[in-house]
């Protein structure tokens, strides 16, 4: 499947909020009830970064157990976590950077990929793979906002949605550039947090990031 194909459908998942949850998840009972406060808190697109032993586990858990939940797979580096996301289920996956092999693998699976770029060679040649909507990683480390800035300009027709560094703080500044769709991060599900359980203080923090674009 070609990489234009799924563009509008990534678009639209993307502008359902203005932060995605960046989730790296230990342990699989942890899964269900994280899922659900932040789609309560109203953050319901998630990236579950592959990151963990348990991290497809939980991806399923949260794909049949937590309802509204638009699930995505994170640090996706191989055809074969390619692969496996598409099997799982999971609405799209999202890799920190792109390579000829994965983007090749992403051709022949029906899964909406978002491949990372930051210069704008690299940036240009995920548009020559059709690729208008990119990752753009590590946010804060490459220049934040002044480089995403700066790209506007020559290259109008790419969307990003950075993450890496990004903090409630920084996040609005983000979201105020005319080509920046959605922000990454991971601060409303900080794992302290996670690991006491406190279910309630994240759908808090979900909440208040829900609100920041507007």
């Amino acid at each position: 499947m070609m990489a234009k194909e799924y563009q509008k459908a990534l678009a639209d998942t993307l502008t359902r909020v203005p932060v995605v949850p960046v989730l790296v998840i230990e342990n699989i009972e942890d899964a269900v009830p994280l899922g659900r406060a932040l789609v309560r808190g109203g953050l319901p697109v998630l990236e579950i970064t592959l990151r963990t032993a348990k991290a497809m586990d939980c991806i399923r858990a949260i794909i049949d157990e937590v309802e509204g939940a638009i699930v995505g797979s994170g640090t996706v580096l191989t055809p074969e976590q390619l692969r496996d996301s598409e099997r799982l289920g999971c609405r799209f996956a999202v890799s920190p950077g792109a390579t000829g092999t994965l983007l090749g693998a992403a051709e022949d699976h029906d899964i909406a990929f978002l491949p990372g770029g930051v210069t704008a060679s690299e940036c240009m040649a995920l548009l020559e793979w059709g690729y208008s909507i990119q990752k753009f990683f590590p946010a804060e480390p490459s220049g934040g906002t002044a480089t995403l800035a700066s790209l506007a300009s020559p290259l109008p027709q790419i969307r990003f949605c950075p993450t890496g560094g990004i903090t409630p703080e920084r996040a609005p500044s983000y979201l105020k550039l005319s080509n920046v769709i959605a922000v990454g991060g991971s601060w409303m599900a900080p794992k302290k947090m996670v690991e006491a359980k406190d279910w309630a203080g994240i759908e808090r923090l979900a909440a208040e990031a829900s609100r920041l674009r507007g």
